[in-house]
């Protein structure tokens, strides 16, 4: 009597076609049983196909439905692993890059068919992207009069980087699930992207701009992101509870990002983020201004008043808009006479002047929040050659300490 096949031994037979297939249970579902089945010219084919499989179930991972797609899978992986671990504005962009770029691209794909060559193929398409329209199709099938096309667009490299982090980020997951066998996004080269240079104001410029503020009514927000380097989103959701005036120091709690068109306090952008720094007196003495200033807006507001306990607030009391800052911003650096910036340059200016100072780059990174020093330096790589004639100098000091002028 022939042995019976055990449930998890699987099995490969010929198809009345020619090829061959292998198939595994791979349990029960709403009272059926459900089957992966696998397909190839040969039986070796099938039966790698097939051993992978069973010893996946060994291992108590999950064996991938066969005609699970990367559409599907993306849409699975968005709401259960990046939704609930992200902040809502993280998970925006990252639904957008998913939705615009990649499910187009790749997501008729089987997940378990998706080779490097279909990631590398699509990344170099969106490269050389173009927007345009194809000639209309006469019903006899001969074309009509093209349209005339719309200007022709580059995608940018750096949105093709995040478009590939995105989809390498996500295939990660798919292999700790066991859905995939490799994560071929790893083995494809990102495209190169050109560091912008950071161009921070001079300490001339920045001793400038606080004399420019003067009685600015955001002079305070300016002196404080300058002095700690602050991001605008730390800067608009710091609350009264989060300053100690007397100690001196200032706590990052949250942050104030527009999500679903609306302002409201999220988590830091990472857990270094989350951080507690000295305050310089020029701050300190900033933020008393502000606060008398803000005592009296809010006795002019009366019953209008809404108090959310943040330091940088509308006159009454609201979140601020964080373009509507920038552009403020802007304008006071025109009346100064100084360079255009953007107000995350006053964060490099911050970093930049404490580097220079000779001031520790593992403090500098604390300060900022960044997660790693390299971060730190390779952001501020500019600063690392005023950094060397200072070191070149102090070693004179050292093995040359009566050096006189016009000696060498």
């Amino acid at each position: 009597m022939a042995k019976r096949r055990g449930q998890r031994e699987g099995s490969i037979f010929k198809r009345r076609d020619g090829r061959w297939a292998a198939v595994v249970n791979i349990g029960w579902r709403d009272g059926k049983r459900h089957r992966k089945y696998f397909y190839g010219e040969t039986r070796s084919d099938v039966q790698k196909e097939l051993t992978a499989a069973l010893r996946a179930q060994d291992q108590g991972l999950p064996v991938a439905p066969e005609r699970q797609t990367v559409k599907h899978f993306l849409t699975s992986w968005l709401a259960d692993s990046v939704r609930p671990t992200v902040r809502p504005r993280t998970f925006v962009s990252y639904s957008q890059l998913v939705n615009v770029h990649l499910v187009p691209g790749l997501g008729h794909i089987v997940l378990s068919k998706l080779s490097p060559q279909d990631v590398q193929g699509f990344l170099n398409d969106k490269l050389k992207a173009r927007r345009g329209n194809l000639p209309k199709e006469k019903p006899g099938g001969t074309s009509a009069q093209p349209l005339k096309p719309k200007k022709l667009e580059t995608l940018a490299p750096r949105t093709v980087q995040y478009v590939h982090a995105v989809l390498k980020r996500a295939l990660g997951q798919a292999l700790k699930w066991g859905l995939v066998a490799r994560n071929v996004a790893a083995l494809v080269d990102s495209p190169s992207v050109r560091r912008q240079e950071v161009q921070p104001l001079s300490p001339d410029e920045a001793r400038a701009l606080l004399n420019a503020i003067g009685d600015e009514r955001l002079a305070a927000l300016y002196s404080v992101a300058l002095a700690l380097g602050l991001r605008q989103g730390e800067a608009l959701g710091l609350r009264w509870d989060d300053i100690d005036l007397d100690s001196g120091t200032l706590t990052i709690r949250k942050a104030m990002q527009r999500v679903d068109g609306k302002l409201q306090l999220v988590d830091p952008k990472t857990t270094k983020s989350r951080r507690t720094v000295a305050l310089p007196e020029v701050a300190v003495i900033a933020l008393r201004g502000h606060r008398v200033r803000q005592l009296e807006e809010r006795l002019l507001a009366g019953t209008r008043w809404r108090d959310n306990g943040l330091v940088f607030a509308t006159t009454i009391g609201t979140p601020l808009d964080g373009r509507n800052v920038t552009r403020h911003f802007q304008q006071v650096l025109t009346n100064a006479g100084l360079p255009r910036q953007r107000f995350h340059d006053l964060r490099h200016t911050c970093a930049s002047l404490l580097l220079v100072q000779g001031v520790h780059p593992r403090v500098v990174m604390e300060t900022l929040g960044h997660s790693q020093i390299k971060l730190t330096m390779d952001t501020y790589s500019h600063v690392i050659p005023e950094l060397q004639r200072e070191a070149a100098g102090r070693i004179d000091q050292i093995l040359v300490p009566n050096q006189r002028a016009g000696h060498s």
